[in-house]
């Protein structure tokens, strides 16, 4: 019997720099059904002509070309449209994956019955391995809400239970934005507490933390549309929780 296809989304804007590795890191998993759509968001560098050498060697690698820089949701937006896999799961373009990722992760998602999962995490940064993201074991819309425990990198949700699901179009916290309207379709989020992808927390993809407040912030306002008591009151635990999470 044959795997599922995976439709793997990696949006890539200026990325030259770490993309062959982002690319190799799904080429070398063991599991082998996969596509990788890569969703070019107007890159000034010398991305598109990375991603078009590996496309050309490897018929499961596309590349797709925004005509205006949109930012990281609209980019993901165009690869999930074009997506034929049961599965969706996202890596960006100067995050890794674990060998085993995919393997283990459908696994888990099969075995279980689990429509919508995610992984523990390890920091890299200037080639090092840090601190480990464990997540908890689940987490829900009101948990989540609070604190996005669930790193981009890892997600994975089943289409033939959601249906394709998109990222609202803002510029910041797309995906945090992606997890809440899922959690309101299925009630919990899964962790596989197995490290599986590793993060780069030294690239320019990486946010000053006060620019992620300030977004985090607007999302609630903006995007969720709280008042501004429940604004506050997630916001604060947001922060801490944000902060512990990357002392670590």
């Amino acid at each position: 019997m044959q795997e599922p296809l995976v439709s793997v989304i990696m949006p890539a804007y200026n990325a030259e720099i770490y993309i062959s590795e982002s690319i190799e890191s799904v080429i070398t998993q063991s599991y082998a059904n996969w596509e990788l759509l890569i969703t070019d968001d107007h890159s000034t560098d010398k991305t598109q002509q990375i991603i078009n050498e590996y496309a050309t060697k490897d018929p499961r690698i596309k590349l797709f070309i925004n005509e205006q820089n949109g930012g990281a949701g609209v980019a993901r937006n165009n690869s999930i449209k074009q997506a034929s896999g049961r599965f969706i799961a996202f890596l960006d373009a100067d995050d890794k994956w674990l060998p085993e990722k995919l393997t283990k992760q459908i696994s888990f998602m099969l075995t279980n019955n689990y429509a919508f999962t995610f992984t523990a995490y390890q920091k890299l940064e200037q080639g090092e391995l840090r601190g480990t993201i464990k997540p908890p074991v689940f987490t829900t819309y009101k948990k989540l809400l609070s604190s996005n425990v669930i790193g981009c990198l890892t997600a994975v949700y089943d289409t033939q239970v959601l249906g394709k699901l998109y990222m609202p179009l803002i510029r910041k916290r797309q995906d945090m934005g992606l997890w809440l309207n899922i959690l309101e379709q299925v009630p919990k989020a899964y962790c596989l507490e197995d490290v599986l992808a590793l993060y780069r927390v030294d690239s320019g993809m990486t946010q000053n933390k006060l620019e992620i407040l300030k977004w985090q912030w607007l999302f609630y306002r903006k995007v969720k549309k709280l008042s501004i008591f429940k604004s506050a009151y997630h916001f604060v635990i947001y922060s801490v929780k944000g902060f512990l999470k990357h002392s670590t």
